[in-house]
């Protein structure tokens, strides 16, 4: 990977002219940009879903720096940075993709130090913006009961969509760990999957009996069928795994024809798997363990839906309510 040439001293050009990397050019920016995501995957094993966000949330931070004509790594201070942010919130960005810039910026600055190309991190002392909680957009028990009744089950794709949708409801796992999953991770006989997570994170996950009889008839009648150019478990028709793209949309599709009018990705699936377990008594513990949350605070926000739910049950049918 390039190093600066004047790493381990005070200033580093930022603007300099651009090199060749795989036929493409490459300024010295970019090429410290990607020294950096190597790093972060490498040294902190992070997955390629989050190194993909931090490579858009530094090339947003390159072109502003540009754009203020910063030349030199060491001449940026945290009055940049703040112009930054504003200039981010401006653009219309959520408070959660704004605090997330800023950590990406402070990752890259502090990597910057540890590598001696800057002598100090001027990003030590920036708290993240404080978040709003955002209550998660869920559907109701009987909506999704409608939406899962929309697929034919008479059609190969309508038979591996059915599974498809079963599993993210049964198992609450996000739409980029389900395009993932293998053949032999998926266990049908003992009823669970094992999935990867976030930080290469494995898990089990168990799977209920209405989606395990959905992916056996997926399985028998459509998959064993096809010429499969890979072990991802749901394929497409030319036998590759299914993009996360087209589960979008197929979400989307099933929603319209269920008359559903709220906004639905493959998260509200998942959002909507947690709701559903803690408004019938689950542990919350439990609930974070199935989430594949590293930290509970992520899961307790369920905590607020599943308050409003009961309070808006108890103030329809309590005689005080």
């Amino acid at each position: 990977m390039f190093k600066a040439p004047l790493h381990g001293v005070d200033t580093v050009p930022m603007i300099e002219a651009t090199l060749e990397v795989a036929g493409k050019p490459m300024d010295k920016n970019q090429l410290l940009y990607e020294e950096f995501l190597n790093y972060l995957s490498v040294e902190k094993g992070l997955a390629q879903n989050t190194l993909d966000a931090y490579r858009r949330d530094l090339s947003h931070y390159d072109a502003f720096l540009k754009k203020e004509k910063v030349s030199d790594w060491s001449k940026v201070s945290r009055t940049h940075i703040m112009k930054y942010l504003n200039a981010e919130s401006t653009r219309g960005l959520e408070s959660s993709s704004i605090a997330r810039g800023l950590v990406s910026v402070k990752l890259f600055h502090r990597f910057l130090t540890k590598e001696r190309y800057v002598p100090g991190d001027i990003t030590s002392v920036l708290e993240s913006p404080k978040l709003w909680k955002k209550l998660p957009q869920f559907l109701t028990s009987s909506e999704m009961e409608s939406l899962l009744k929309m697929p034919d089950n008479k059609k190969p794709g309508g038979l591996r969509d059915l599974a498809l949708l079963e599993c993210l409801y049964a198992t609450g796992m996000r739409v980029s760990e389900i395009t993932e999953i293998s053949v032999e991770h998926v266990y049908l006989d003992n009823k669970f999957i094992k999935c990867r997570g976030k930080g290469d994170k494995e898990r089990l996950v168990p799977l209920g009996s209405v989606a395990v009889t959905a992916c056996q008839a997926y399985l028998s009648r459509v998959r064993a069928k096809m010429k499969a150019k890979t072990d991802h478990f749901f394929l497409g028709r030319n036998g590759t795994g299914l993009t996360r793209q087209y589960v979008w949309q197929m979400i989307k599709k099933y929603a319209r024809l269920a008359g559903i009018a709220k906004v639905i990705t493959p998260h509200t699936f998942r959002h909507s798997f947690a709701t559903h377990l803690l408004e019938r008594g689950a542990d919350l513990r439990v609930v974070q363990e199935l989430l594949g949350h590293s930290d509970i605070s992520t899961t307790q926000i369920y905590t607020h839906v599943s308050g409003n739910r009961l309070k808006s049950v108890h103030a329809k049918f309590h005689p005080r309510g």
